[in-house]
């Protein structure tokens, strides 16, 4: 019987444990990723909900978005622990939680 799954190689470190996790499972990357953004979204919006009584989801949205886009910019200094397609999707929703934003602020409400 064959065996279906090989140890990673502990003595190379933490990244390139991370990136052989990534090329056997490709879909680790945007689950971390989205995991980061749901809970900074979702705990920013139910904090401050509780203590104004009022939940600015536009502003928790570029929060989560712009630290989800700092963690995505620093998995690609390690080759192979993020694509381009998912880089690029993580910059445009930044970019369209930005105009979110911009676009829901009357005038002089910065």
């Amino acid at each position: 019987m064959a065996n279906v799954y090989t140890m990673p190689n502990l003595t190379g470190g933490i990244d390139t444990n991370i990136v052989q996790i990534v090329a056997q499972v490709p879909q680790f990357t945007i689950g971390l990723l989205v995991f980061v953004f749901g809970v900074i979204f979702i705990g920013g919006i139910s904090t401050q909900k509780v203590r104004t009584g009022y939940a600015d989801v536009p502003m928790w949205s570029v929060m989560a978005s712009i630290s989800t886009l700092m963690i995505a910019l620093l998995m690609t200094i390690k080759a192979g622990w993020i694509d381009g397609v998912t880089l690029g999707v993580v910059v445009a929703v930044t970019i369209m939680s930005g105009l979110w934003l911009f676009l829901s602020r009357g005038r002089g409400e910065f």
